[in-house]
């Protein structure tokens, strides 16, 4: 699909990869209106290997962008959707045991997916969460001591919703700390919701978006990735940004490594997304709240002041000297 130069990504080959992201955003604004800037940081997420954690009111589009995400990018997709009763043999699969063979036979379960929407996440207990962990970190699951590998590219897209607290269960530090970002869409303006009321007049869009990606090509896309070039100096504004996370009065608990190593790999995609092969500041800025901020545990005294975590980091960015690259 795309041909690497040996010194680099070609001008051409960068300008291609920008054209065929553009056409992926085109295709999912069809069905998701108005949040293409969203839209933007799930593929930076999703072209450096990231899950995604979508928090906001229910009926604004989270299942809907999961689905079309998988439709635009050639994936299989399938649906998990998490309550209190859910067990972790339902979301893995099981062993079952074959009377004809006399043997054990394992029964894959949902997670074997290349896009899974772990829908409602926080309405299934902790030890249903926790079988997640070693899907989204190693891309493997283990059953009966046997290791199944996932296929690839594999994604979690998670949803919850953050106005219901009955019969749900918060996620703990641990499992936040595997999702790449974090992201609220939002209520549509006026006019974006004129829109899309009049896009599902007759049917649903998501019925006719197309596939403008296979999945060989975004792991072309992933592979691009990782050749895009991130100056010593950014990186060091990068360790810093996170660093500045645990000294911070207001924050009990700040971003791990793996927030600096997110935000260097989420940046660089964020870069090729916009047609370059090199990382600019405003990439780490406008990726830093997504990033960081979910990862953070704020003080007592902080949240009785209503201080929140992207309080924190937007309070950081602005505090952090920006290298002069």
């Amino acid at each position: 699909m795309m041909n690497m130069a040996e010194n680099g990504m070609t001008s051409a080959c960068l300008k291609e990869m920008e054209q065929r992201v553009n056409l992926v955003l085109d295709e999912i604004e069809t069905v998701i209106v108005g949040k293409r800037e969203m839209i933007r940081l799930v593929l930076a997420a999703i072209l450096c290997n990231g899950h995604i954690l979508i928090e906001d009111v229910p009926g604004v589009g989270k299942t809907t962008l999961a689905k079309t995400l998988a439709k635009t990018l050639g994936c299989t997709f399938k649906r998990i959707q998490f309550t209190p009763d859910l067990l972790p043999a339902d979301i893995t699969g099981t062993s079952i045991y074959n009377q004809k063979t006399g043997e054990f036979e394992f029964r894959r379960g949902p997670i074997f997916a290349q896009f899974v929407l772990a829908d409602e996440i926080n309405r299934a207990t902790p030890k249903a969460q926790s079988s997640l962990l070693e899907c989204m970190e190693e891309k493997q699951v283990t059953v009966d001591g046997n290791s199944y590998l996932l296929p690839c590219p594999f994604f979690v897209i998670a949803t919850e919703n953050n106005i219901e607290y009955q019969g749900t269960y918060p996620l703990p530090e641990g499992q936040l700390d595997r999702f790449m970002i974090r992201l609220s869409l939002g209520y549509p303006d006026s006019s974006e919701e004129a829109l899309i009321l009049d896009n599902q007049a007759i049917e649903h869009p998501l019925t006719n978006a197309r596939q403008v990606l296979a999945a060989d090509e975004v792991l072309g896309l992933q592979r691009a990735v990782k050749d895009v070039f991130l100056e010593t100096s950014l990186r060091d504004y990068i360790v810093e940004t996170v660093t500045a996370t645990r000294s911070h009065p207001s924050v009990a608990l700040g971003a791990s490594p793996r927030g600096s190593i997110n935000l260097s790999h989420a940046s660089r995609s964020l870069a090729l997304l916009s047609g370059r092969e090199y990382v600019l500041p405003d990439d780490v800025k406008a990726l830093a709240i997504p990033v960081l901020a979910h990862r953070l545990i704020l003080k007592p005294e902080a949240r009785m002041h209503k201080i929140k975590p992207e309080d924190v980091v937007a309070e950081i960015l602005s505090t952090v000297p920006v290298p002069a690259v």
